[in-house]
């Protein structure tokens, strides 16, 4: 196996043992232990312990050893910490709260993407609605998911706030989860069609106040989906 699949297994396997709890805040952990179970060299898993310390998953303490951190220390922002919590025992948590974090942002993005997007932004999110509603309406999934990231990815940068920008891989990383995790209908139900159709009018036509409501409205119906998954 090469050393950046060992990397990236190692990693993976750490990084949701960390957030789904099986190591729990204050357990120690060694190098040599970590070695010991993986079978990698200390090369690989230094570098491994490097970006977990970088997320704030650990943090190394002398003559102790590698501690995890406790959950309101992660970078929750990291979209690796993102799929890993996903991924784990606390989905629905994680659904709940990055879709109040959405329904937060998205729809001042939306208006303010309507004020501030260029000619070709306005366009090109409106040929995505298009191409959402053509591949949903025919139970394409995955490319309807394709089309779906890339549209709440080009509003949030056509929004002209480089904050709002900055959070596209974190709204890709949970829309991606919605349908990797079987949490997404197929096809996907008409309002959610209709909503993104409207947003991408509104943006295209300029319309502040239509774009924030059309993207409220469409983040309303997630929310009310995520609800009804156990858990949340």
């Amino acid at each position: 196996m090469a050393a950046p699949v060992l990397h990236s297994s190692v990693l993976d396997r750490l990084g949701m043992d960390i957030t789904s709890g099986v190591h729990a805040a204050g357990d120690v952990l060694t190098l040599d232990q970590l070695q010991q179970r993986f079978g990698v060299s200390r090369t690989v898993m230094r570098e491994a312990m490097r970006i977990l310390e970088a997320m704030n998953l650990v943090h190394s303490r002398r003559r102790v050893g590698i501690v995890v951190r406790p959950m309101p220390e992660w970078n929750v922002y990291d979209a690796r910490v993102i799929r890993w919590r996903l991924d784990g025992p606390y989905r629905a948590e994680q659904l709940r709260t990055l879709t109040e974090l959405r329904m937060a942002v998205e729809p001042m993005a939306a208006a303010a993407a309507a004020r501030n997007a260029g000619p070709a932004e306005r366009g090109h999110i409106a040929d995505l609605a298009q191409r959402m509603r053509e591949t949903g309406e025919d139970g394409r999934l995955e490319a309807f998911l394709e089309h779906d990231v890339a549209f709440h990815t080009l509003v949030l940068r056509s929004s002209g706030n480089e904050m709002f920008a900055a959070l596209t891989d974190v709204v890709g990383e949970v829309l991606k989860g919605r349908t990797h995790h079987g949490l997404m209908p197929s096809p996907p139900v008409p309002v959610a069609l209709a909503t993104h159709d409207e947003v991408a009018r509104a943006v295209r036509d300029g319309d502040t106040g239509a774009a924030e409501l059309a993207m409220h409205t469409l983040l309303a119906e997630v929310r009310s989906a995520i609800d009804h998954v156990p858990g949340c």
